[in-house]
């Protein structure tokens, strides 16, 4: 992970928000995310405590900026694992226990946790803001939107040559480490994430690798009047051919 910091430009940042919140219809902000070995000048550390690592991007997406330790995704044994910080030996059996209480609820088999993506090393701090905000270049961007409009992202993503992965299932979590490995990844959005994220029923996420953020926003405009135009080819051509 990073161990330097970039100064970067804000206002590059804002754009590329009120771009994306704009064309895709966005009711919560973009979520910038970022791993780095230090904490950035100017940026607290988070204040108490959230039951899920997916309730930081609630905060996130609701204006704050702020940064994370590993010991502060300790009640998320699920997320801790996805994003490779080992528990301390004290909590070390909430992750089986909670694996086990998946497994015996018939949510998953426990031969499908080896497959599930990981961050390559831990990070020593998370840094999450309002991609608006972020003051680091972040290494993720967390979108969530309906599936019309975040298709729109997918579909820009394809032409960009960053071709996403196949829809993910739970943990929502694992979107984040394998986007930062394909460029794009989408999840449906798991129990856990919708209760701790209060995500909507007809939204899901995607998250955007930060490396490919700006090539993937840049071709949002040609997608956008493209699928205006097929829209309009396809309700004419329903119209002139439809028959009872």
């Amino acid at each position: 992970m990073p161990s330097s910091y970039k100064l970067v430009d804000m206002h590059d940042f804002a754009a590329l928000e009120l771009h994306l919140t704009s064309t895709l219809s966005l009711r919560r902000r973009p979520v910038a995310i970022a791993f780095r070995e230090s904490p950035p000048a100017g940026i607290e550390k988070l204040s108490g405590t959230q039951p899920a690592g997916c309730g930081f991007w609630r905060l996130a997406a609701a204006g704050k900026s702020f940064y994370t330790v590993p010991s502060d995704h300790y009640n998320c044994p699920v997320g801790s694992y996805t994003h490779n910080i080992p528990l301390p030996k004290e909590r070390e059996p909430e992750l089986m226990n909670t694996l086990s209480l998946m497994v015996n609820v018939g949510y998953l088999k426990m031969e499908e946790v080896p497959g599930v993506p990981r961050l390559a090393a831990t990070p020593a701090v998370v840094i999450y803001a309002p991609l608006a905000m972020t003051p680091v270049e972040p290494d993720a961007v967390l979108v969530s939107g309906t599936p019309a409009r975040l298709m729109l992202l997918h579909e820009a993503a394809t032409r960009a040559a960053k071709t996403p992965l196949p829809l993910l299932g739970r943990p929502t979590c694992m979107a984040i480490p394998a986007a930062l490995s394909a460029g794009v990844a989408s999840s449906l959005g798991c129990a856990g994430t919708r209760v701790y994220t209060g995500l909507a029923d007809d939204e899901l996420y995607t998250v955007i690798a930060g490396t490919a953020l700006e090539s993937v926003v840049a071709q949002l405009d040609t997608i956008t009047l493209a699928n205006a135009a097929l829209t309009d080819y396809h309700t004419r051509r329903r119209a002139s051919l439809a028959s009872a």
